[in-house]
């Protein structure tokens, strides 16, 4: 079993890596949505 450990870290990083990125989208658009408010537009 020595090859199970990288295989499962190499998937661990990639979803770590995955739910970063969806992390940062989701704040961007969370910080454009409050400029907009802020600016005036409202949906």
């Amino acid at each position: 079993m020595p090859e199970r450990r990288p295989w499962a870290a190499r998937i661990g990083w990639l979803l770590l890596f995955w739910a970063g990125g969806v992390a940062a989208l989701g704040l961007v658009a969370y910080l454009l949505r409050l400029f907009m408010n802020w600016a005036g537009f409202s949906s």
